[in-house]
């Protein structure tokens, strides 16, 4: 790999962790799914797929189809605000009535766990019903990725990806180091609460961009 090369590989990870590694509705729904040991692999993959799949419409050239057509990330932003009022009033909820992680019994976890495909429906809500990911990985990264020739934009946009891979395998996996503190039932009400907090505060900064 030439010095331009490795240049654009790590310019494209260092943007994509910056734009990755912040309080958001879908590191919050990694976080806890990681906590809960449900699913994980799943939820991960599904959220790097997702990073991986915009970034290379990005890198394509796509940044300029959802510049000329706000509408895409209107009707996003609305979907989006009320998928994560609905989700942070289960958050609020679950903080009302927590429970510690050993605390259930295992036939009862068994029948009330959520399935795959649930989970992995509310990962790709999370990480698709918030237009900011679009303008992140699809418009800026994509904007940024034009500046280098084809061969660096490829590595550019592979720095991006591999960030996204490194980030959600560790939140995701790296959860369960916290599990001894989830064991007592007051973590998991201020960590319910926080996360409803994050996705009713996301809902409403979507809404209040609508009318400006």
């Amino acid at each position: 790999m030439s010095g331009a090369s490795f240049s654009a590989f790590v310019a494209g990870a260092a943007l994509g962790a910056s734009l990755i590694i912040a309080i958001g509705a879908q590191n919050a729904f990694v976080l806890r799914q990681g906590l809960k040991r449900e699913h994980v692999l799943a939820v991960v993959a599904t959220c790097v797929i997702c990073d991986v799949a915009l970034i290379t419409l990005g890198a394509i050239g796509f940044g300029t189809l959802i510049g000329r057509f706000p509408t895409i990330t209107s009707i996003a932003a609305w979907a989006g605000a009320a998928f994560l009022l609905a989700y942070g009033a289960l958050a609020f909820r679950s903080a009302m009535r927590p429970s510690s992680m050993h605390s259930e019994a295992p036939e009862r976890v068994a029948a009330t766990a959520t399935s795959t495909g649930a989970v992995v429906l509310t990962t790709l809500a999370v990480s698709l019903l918030n237009p900011h990911v679009y303008l992140d990985t699809v418009v800026l990264i994509g904007s940024l990725a034009a500046q280098y020739e084809p061969a660096p934009r490829v590595l550019f946009a592979l720095g991006a990806a591999t960030a996204s891979f490194a980030w959600f395998f560790a939140l995701g996996f790296g959860a369960r180091v916290l599990a001894p503190l989830f064991d007592r039932p007051g973590a998991w009400r201020v960590l319910d609460t926080i996360i409803g907090v994050i996705m009713w505060s996301i809902a409403v900064s979507l809404v209040i961009g609508q009318f400006r």
